[in-house]
């Protein structure tokens, strides 16, 4: 049990009630000391409980410079993409300087699509690997899963699932390495044809000629390739259950040199998350299809109906590979509190827009409140200001001691004074670290300052 986590207790977790558990175990064995982070770390991890007003154990002393050598930061950034340039390129540096980028996390309150992009590009173009995990994304926003459910609508007419033209083009933008989205929907525009409610792609080698050049031979041999293999598999009409049409596709094409799987690591979990929810799915509605043929002699279809459940949203993107998942040469990008609940120890940390107050606001919930529907909350008492007050600021402190006692070597603060929505950034995590810049500064000049000598007069 960690005193100091509660890290879903925002989201209706109660810690209070899991240490009352203690009562019932037999032996009781208390570590008050970490394996992880460095006592130069645990030490900045207490300066920051102080600037927060949290209570804190006494820390061994440390010296100040010590402890501002676990800090890197540049203060002169104004706008949000030059952060993140500098952030790839503190990256690119630490690989080069022999780091495995498995342990070098990236964090961020909230992982957006667009920072995800714009790092994992600038990443690409310094030849480092990077894979995200996001556990409260829905399966059906992740890129990689959209193009598999498209091409499976395309390769079962039968369906009766037609997509539309934009969910076709991106499909095979994801499908098709170096495929950009103005040929992509060029190329969908020409080739895709959706009469009667049965949608079908044509050859390549049928268009005008015109537009070969402007698509280019090599971009259509590829679509070529896709589409016949396909065409090939609705006309053996194999009997394979979806899950392992897309293993298929995944395997003997999208993953293959010229595809947009090939290398993706992010492609690759999600076309692996993607399986294992379709045979979760086929699995659970087996028992269903039996019982529905003795009853109305008809079947289920079980590829049709989870296609349904997806675009619905029924269908989550909670998978334990995920949180498992630990790849040696690709870096982290995940949002803080993932990270936490993943319980991972790296030796470089980068945390992102230290002056969002993502980083201190707790996400609220359309319905409920965590605190005042607690079992400890004292009846008829009313949550106020301070109280939001006070649990933010104590949430900030686990967030970041949390993170602090993750972290072997050290943590790189990214900082620009506009955020990523264009707003000035003055957050309480970003005050916290100056009063703590501060306090150690004159530290350190206390230190360094000679002692006077008892001959000298007053």
């Amino acid at each position: 049990y960690d005193q100091e986590a509660g890290y879903r207790e925002f989201l209706g977790a109660d810690p209070d009630s899991g240490a009352a558990l203690k009562v019932l175990c037999a032996e009781h064995l208390t570590l008050n000391q970490s394996f992880v982070a460095s006592p130069e770390l645990n030490a900045l991890g207490a300066r920051l409980a102080n600037a927060l007003r949290q209570p804190v154990a006494a820390q061994p002393p440390v010296a100040p410079e010590a402890v501002r050598q676990t800090l890197l930061f540049r203060e002169d950034m104004r706008f949000y993409p030059e952060m993140l340039d500098w952030v790839a390129g503190q990256i690119a540096d630490l690989v080069d300087g022999g780091v495995t980028p498995g342990e070098i996390v990236v964090l961020a309150p909230f992982l957006s699509d667009s920072l995800r992009f714009s790092l994992t590009q600038r990443l690409a173009q310094a030849g480092i690997a990077a894979r995200s995990h996001r556990p409260s994304r829905a399966l059906r926003d992740e890129p990689a899963a959209r193009s598999l459910l498209t091409l499976t609508a395309l390769a079962n007419p039968d369906w009766q699932r037609t997509p539309e033209q934009f969910d076709v083009s991106y499909a095979l933008m994801q499908a098709i390495d170096g495929l950009d989205p103005v040929r992509a929907q060029l190329l969908t525009k020409i080739v895709y044809r959706s009469k009667a409610n049965a949608p079908g792609l044509s050859s390549f080698e049928q268009i005008n000629p015109d537009m070969h050049e402007r698509i280019s031979y090599v971009l259509g041999g590829r679509y070529d390739t896709l589409r016949v293999w396909l065409a090939d598999l609705q006309r053996r009409r194999s009997p394979a259950t979806l899950d392992h049409f897309l293993s298929r596709l995944f395997g003997e094409v999208l993953s293959q040199a010229g595809f947009g799987f090939h290398d993706n690591f992010d492609a690759s979990q999600a076309a692996a998350n993607l399986v294992e929810s379709v045979q979760k799915f086929r699995q659970a509605v087996a028992e269903v299809d039996e019982q529905q043929q003795d009853d109305e002699g008809g079947s289920v279809d079980p590829g049709r109906e989870y296609l349904d459940m997806v675009e619905d949203g029924v269908i989550a993107a909670q998978y334990v590979r995920g949180w498992q998942e630990v790849d040696r040469n690709a870096v982290l990008l995940a949002p803080a509190h993932t990270f936490l609940m993943m319980n991972r120890p790296v030796d470089y940390q980068f945390w992102l827009d230290i002056g969002s107050r993502g980083w201190y606001e707790r996400l609220y919930q359309p319905l409920t409140h965590p605190y005042v529907l607690s079992r400890h909350w004292q009846p008829g008492r009313q949550w106020d200001h301070d109280d939001e007050d006070a649990a933010n600021q104590e949430r900030l402190y686990r967030l970041a001691v949390g993170l602090l006692r993750r972290c072997r070597k050290q943590v790189f603060l990214g900082l620009s004074e506009l955020g990523e929505q264009g707003y000035e950034q003055r957050g309480p995590l970003l005050w916290a670290f100056n009063h703590v810049l501060r306090e150690l500064a004159l530290s350190a000049e206390l230190q360094t300052q000679p002692v006077a000598s008892q001959n000298t007069p007053l």
